[in-house]
């Protein structure tokens, strides 16, 4: 989107979905087949297991029921777009991030899309290669932007911005001139 006052676009921070909610049914099914291998081993063997091993199938039990909420939210909850608005008028960047945390995944509180503030006189592109751990091997090119603190060089955050370096000068180029000349 483009008018006079604001330039928004698009940026999706998770590029492959829909694995989660193939993996939490599966994980949520592991979490039923602990407790009943036990149950199945007590009914067989005609006397109750040990406490190692309840104390492993309640591990797993437990480690499988979080895992496939976690897949399930993180599949489900994730925005497909999380939006960077640059607004020329205030001169001022509002990064849409999501933000979850794998340690409460039944809190609403703790998951969701949050709106953070920035200048644009702190902004500043950085182009990232980061080696990514692929089949063959390689690198992944990405486009980041690092927030400074005023009158220095110092990184206070970074967040991205684009997926390849191509789409990422691209951006970068529309966003400062966007907010230079306008529409």
């Amino acid at each position: 989107h483009v008018d006079d006052v604001y330039l928004e676009l698009a940026r999706a921070t998770m590029r492959m979905r829909g694995v989660g909610v193939w993996l939490a049914p599966f994980n949520f099914l592991l979490s039923i087949a602990f407790p009943a291998i036990l149950i199945v081993y007590a009914v067989t063997q005609h006397r109750a297991p040990s406490l190692s091993l309840v104390l492993v199938g309640l591990c797993g039990c437990i480690t499988a029921l979080w895992a496939g909420m976690y897949f399930w939210k993180m599949d489900t909850e994730a925005p497909r777009d999380e939006p960077i608005r640059f607004n020329r008028a205030r001169r001022k960047v509002y990064v849409y991030r999501f933000r979850h945390n794998g340690l409460k995944p039944f809190s609403r509180s703790a998951w969701g899309a949050r709106a953070e503030v920035y200048d644009w006189d702190n902004l500043h592109a950085e182009a990232c290669s980061i080696y990514g751990a692929m089949g063959s091997g390689g690198s992944i090119q990405t486009v980041t932007l690092a927030v400074l603190e005023p009158g220095t060089h110092k990184v206070v955050d970074r967040f991205h911005f684009a997926h390849d370096i191509q789409q990422g000068e691209m951006y970068w180029a529309m966003a400062q001139l966007f907010m230079q000349q306008g529409p």
